[in-house]
């Protein structure tokens, strides 16, 4: 049996394994475990160690605030993973992916991201735990606000310290996510704090999630309240265990609506705890900030699904409910202002609730964030590929469409992954695997190049990767709703 392969970070030696063809190491730590006086805090620098580290098991899972059950396990949640052709190389392109979802979960253990295709075509893939949920995002008045993002530039600045040692090349770096985590990676393209740490950006399904100082602080303040805790202070939560904040978190959420009149749009997206325009750590939201030339444009791949909300409609057991009573409520909370209820409804005339309702949130929620910051980052000075997946996910008779986080097992080659058979099926068609070959083969070209393999998507031209059965570059699809939403950017949530 070969020796299993060893590298020397800057904090000290890591031992990993080989498998299928590339090397991993997981589990080591980028920064030290934010419990107890570090808890609520930015991310320190790691310790070093003697010796010889296994890096053989995955960190534990940070504190998720979702309805499923996870066992606590350690506290050493700022881990990540490395996933590398070969440790001896030198000058691969780097993948450093953010694997957030709803700003409520982080695990870069999940098998969708399991790096060994993209590592088989030659690119070293990071994975990266990060704080969400309350540890995250809460704004407290004694802690710095945004400590997810602040983790995730610690994992950067990492991945600059280190990755030519597993074979990467610190001037090839792309940052990725889909959902929450393309969110992140929007939020980094406008924060002096990120810049330099990364060349290119993969976006998928880029929500705009982001609340306003004066939002934020009212709904910490309930949620401390709901805890029984003095203040919204991280001295008054410090001593909270960690899970139980995660799971009260859990059900808060659940109950946003109740909050409505006053919290108004952030209690339809049950997440009442997002990035917080703050000023200082993220000075603004992206698009103005790109379009007004206030961050620099880079090269760009970002893209959405077709029916984004579908997914959420089905799990929920709400698809084919909706009401005119939903629609007029969604339209209401999300279509822009002032005129967009009604120019959704002009714009759409042959439509009933249900199609309203899925429009207008998969519109607001990801669609239009994800096509304007195309079109910001153009604006910039960058280069934008723009897609949109219309290939319909084979399962439950294809109730779910072209659905919300379909592109990811494609893109990473890991349609046998859970995500993977429950969205396309354990036995996946031919034109499952030719459609994740493509996808794939452009992520590679992407984070190698710079070009994604199709035309650039530009102001006027809105060029557009439609994704499908048989694949075409055409103009942007949701052209109703782009005019719906021209002028705009997605705002951030504020008080009612």
């Amino acid at each position: 049996m070969s020796e299993q392969p060893k590298v020397r970070t800057t904090e000290g030696l890591v031992q990993g394994r080989r498998r299928h063809g590339h090397a991993v190491f997981r589990g080591i730590p980028y920064a030290r475990p934010p419990v107890g006086a570090l808890r609520f805090a930015a991310p320190a620098p790691p310790h070093r160690w003697e010796g010889t580290r296994q890096a053989i098991e995955f960190g534990p899972v940070v504190p998720l605030s979702l309805p499923i059950d996870v066992p606590p396990q350690g506290t050493d949640w700022l881990t990540l993973n490395v996933g590398t052709p070969d440790p001896g190389a030198a000058g691969l392109p780097v993948l450093v992916w953010i694997p957030v979802g709803g700003y409520l979960s982080a695990a870069s253990s999940d098998p969708m991201y399991d790096p060994a295709a993209l590592a088989e075509a030659g690119v070293v893939v990071v994975t990266v735990n990060c704080r969400v949920g309350a540890e995250g995002f809460a704004f407290l008045d004694d802690a710095p606000p945004n400590r997810g993002l602040l983790d995730q530039i610690a994992a950067l600045e990492w991945v600059q310290r280190n990755i030519a040692a597993f074979g990467g090349d610190p001037g090839k770096v792309t940052v990725g996510g889909v959902s929450a985590g393309a969110g992140s990676v929007a939020a980094l393209l406008t924060m002096t704090s990120a810049r330099g740490l990364f060349r290119r950006a993969i976006a998928h399904s880029v929500p705009g999630l982001h609340s306003t100082p004066a939002l934020a602080r009212q709904v910490t303040a309930a949620f401390a309240d709901r805890l029984g805790a003095a203040a919204p202070t991280a001295e008054a939560l410090r001593d909270i265990d960690p899970w139980r904040l995660a799971a009260e978190l859990t059900s808060f959420n659940a109950g946003l609506h109740a909050h409505r009149e006053s919290w108004g749009r952030l209690t339809d997206t049950g997440t009442a705890l997002c990035p917080v325009v703050d000023g200082e750590v993220l000075p603004e939201t992206p698009w103005p900030a790109l379009t007004g030339g206030r961050a620099s444009g880079t090269e760009l791949l970002v893209g959405h699904t077709r029916d984004e909300f579908r997914y959420f409609s089905v799990m929920s057991g709400r698809y084919g409910t909706f009401t005119e009573e939903d629609a007029r409520a969604a339209l209401e909370l999300h279509a822009p202002r002032p005129d967009g209820a009604r120019a959704y409804r002009a714009a759409f005339p042959q439509a009933g609730p249900e199609e309203l309702v899925e429009t207008v949130y998969s519109d607001a929620l990801f669609r239009m964030p994800s096509q304007k910051l195309a079109e910001a980052n153009a604006v910039a000075g960058g280069t934008s590929y723009l897609f949109e997946l219309c290939w319909v996910a084979p399962v439950l008779g294809g109730i779910l469409g072209a659905c919300h986080s379909l592109d990811v097992p494609l893109a990473f080659g890991t349609l046998d992954s859970p995500v993977g058979t429950q969205l396309i099926g354990e036995d996946p068609t031919s034109e499952a695997v030719a459609l994740s070959r493509e996808l794939h083969e452009a992520w590679v070209r992407f984070v190698t190049t710079g070009d994604a393999g199709w035309p650039a998507h530009r102001p006027g031209g809105h060029l557009t990767r439609v994704l499908d059965a048989e694949s075409k570059t055409l103009p942007y699809p949701e052209q109703a709703s782009r005019r719906i939403w021209e002028g705009r950017s997605p705002a951030p949530f504020d008080l009612s």
